[in-house]
């Protein structure tokens, strides 16, 4: 029903945002990795989000990017496991460890997340073997590469500079930069 939500970002209280969309206010449950690359409170947000209604309530999820969604949506087909869960697990570890996970089908990586138990992790690597895994190792090939490129962009969000300041100084760098040397480059690209 609700694809997508753009607005101005009011509140930040993990795992729940505020985000004002021409004066309607919509709460929205995100993961710890959508909420570590929100803008500043009062800047401009883009979400994609899962609209969920229950018995006792309708709840909004948010998500940063497409494959987040998918796996958020592929996580909660699976018997036993609700958006809470989905979104501890999307919190826990990033979509392209995940995939792996699933690809290798060890569980001893998803077991680590919070709330996620041996029997648990079990029932996810079946149940998504084929249906996660392939799809998103392909498309986050280098989830190494992509760690590094979130520290960088983390870094220098921290440092005061916007998200697509830090993500055009990110277009610059070369593949093989490490976090530190990469921060470098970028702060010397923004520089200019």
């Amino acid at each position: 029903m609700i694809g997508k939500l753009t607005g101005t970002l009011l509140e930040k209280n993990p795992p729940q945002i505020l985000i004002d969309c021409q004066g309607v206010g919509y709460e929205v449950d995100v993961p710890m990795s959508t909420f570590y690359n929100l803008p500043a409170l009062g800047e401009k947000v883009s979400l994609l989000t899962h609209f969920v209604v229950r018995e006792d309530a309708q709840i909004l999820y948010g998500f940063g990017t497409a494959p987040e969604r998918v796996a958020f949506r592929q996580l909660i087909k699976i018997s036993g496991v609700g958006p809470r869960m989905a979104l501890s697990v999307l919190s826990g570890m990033s979509v392209g460890d995940l995939a792996q996970a699933i690809s290798a089908q060890d569980s001893g990586r998803i077991v680590k997340v919070p709330g996620i138990g041996k029997k648990t992790a079990e029932r996810l690597l079946l149940e998504l073997k084929g249906k996660l895994g392939a799809d998103l190792a392909l498309t986050g090939a280098g989830p190494a590469q992509s760690d590094v490129q979130s520290d960088i962009q983390q870094a220098l969000m921290a440092l005061g500079y916007s998200e697509k300041d830090a993500a055009a100084a990110l277009k610059l760098l070369p593949a093989e930069a490490g976090v530190s040397e990469g921060i470098k480059l970028a702060l010397k690209a923004l520089a200019k």
